[in-house]
């Protein structure tokens, strides 16, 4: 009965630790997120970070996005992948400076990852920073990178209950982009209870419809990126 008992405490000294060791993980990366936000700020440089499944079209829409900014504003992009550079080599075939980052086991970038990157990118002065997660909903909710918003893609072969599945990361987000609105005719998806879903998890959320191999939507989404940035540059 006794040894029982001791089991138990061995057990919750365990689970002690782990939090500890969680919320060191934290502060640590937070600290490196507050110096990247600086860093960015000084620049007066726009970092996005852009968070989905892996599938939701988050390069094709970034490619797209990048030809068609070109000559408005310089773009440069973080690629996050566990492996290979594919999608960074797509993005580079469109003219950007990009910077992989091949996490290995890891599930999403951190703000020390991302720290390296802009000093190996140097991204120029006033211009507009993609970082492209880790394709996943679940780890990179808890990891500031010293982003000015995040963006979360969901595509509407995914299935409407994303945001209440994977509340954390649709309650931190500033824009929802609901992608692959071409495929709606041939899908069970319900856009109505998708955004009320996140709306529900995340009241200040906004939404925008979109497809980025169709091109309907898109000119909304680069609104909102010009409006951002001039609210950047009224704050600087």
């Amino acid at each position: 009965m006794a040894e029982g008992h001791g089991d138990h405490h061995h057990h919750h000294h365990g689970e002690e630790r782990l939090i500890r060791l969680e919320q060191d993980i934290l502060s640590k990366n937070n600290e490196y997120a507050a110096a990247n936000r600086r860093w960015l700020s000084e620049r007066n440089i726009l970092a996005l970070n852009l968070l989905s499944s892996p599938g939701s079209g988050k390069t094709t829409l970034l490619t797209r996005t990048i030809e068609a900014l070109r000559g408005k504003l310089p773009i440069t992009v973080i690629e996050g992948d566990q492996q290979t550079d594919n999608d960074a080599q797509k993005i580079r075939q469109t003219g950007a400076a990009v910077q992989q980052i091949n996490t290995g086991k890891g599930c999403h970038l951190d703000g020390h990852m991302v720290g390296h990157a802009l000093e190996s990118l140097q991204p120029p002065s006033g211009s507009l920073l993609f970082i492209e997660n880790v394709g996943n909903l679940v780890c990179p909710a808890a990891f500031d990178l010293g982003e000015a918003y995040r963006v979360v893609i969901l595509s509407v072969t995914e299935g409407e209950d994303k945001p209440i599945k994977y509340p954390d990361i649709f309650a931190s987000a500033d824009l929802l982009l609901l992608n692959k609105l071409d495929l709606l005719p041939h899908l069970q998806f319900d856009v109505e209870q998708c955004i009320d879903y996140a709306r529900r998890v995340n009241p200040r959320i906004k939404v925008l419809q979109l497809s980025a191999t169709s091109g309907e939507g898109m000119d909304s989404w680069y609104q909102w990126l010009s409006a951002t940035r001039q609210l950047a540059e009224i704050g600087q």
